[in-house]
């Protein structure tokens, strides 16, 4: 059954009819608004540095702060995101990945998600990289 949230743009479907109860996002998320598409964002600083060389939780950190404040810059904030991608070196990294997102996104109103291995990214020593949508309510 679809749960709008309260006082928001956007309404959450963790199980439509006939598809496995998500686990850590929602299948759905659908709203109204202005649509905003956040590049992906890796463990660079605002000098362009890398944040936690080999330490994931650190990298992780340092995205959702980028993504914070891309976010900040469009007048959006996490309650506004609909859809995260993730894109990681190692996918066993996730359950540290969940740990430091819940610190930024609400657990109630997980947005839908992708997790995608890969090879590598654009840089070595980068671990992941995560792109966000968000609709901005009117």
């Amino acid at each position: 059954m679809p749960r709008m949230t309260d006082a928001t743009h956007l309404t959450y479907i963790a199980a439509p009819e006939g598809v496995a109860p998500a686990g850590g996002y929602s299948h759905v998320v659908t709203g109204t608004g202005r649509l905003v598409a956040i590049s992906g964002q890796v463990a660079l600083d605002e000098d362009g540095h890398l944040v936690g060389q080999g330490d994931i939780r650190a990298q992780t950190r340092q995205v959702f702060e980028n993504l914070r404040r891309c976010l900040a810059g469009a007048g959006a904030s996490f309650g506004d995101v609909v859809k995260l991608t993730y894109f990681l070196t190692d996918v066993a990294h996730l359950p540290v990945i969940r740990e430091v997102r819940d610190e930024f996104v609400d657990a109630g109103r997980l947005p839908a998600s992708s997790a995608v291995q890969v090879v590598a990214l654009f840089r070595p020593d980068l671990l992941i990289e995560v792109e966000a949508f968000a609709v901005v309510g009117g």
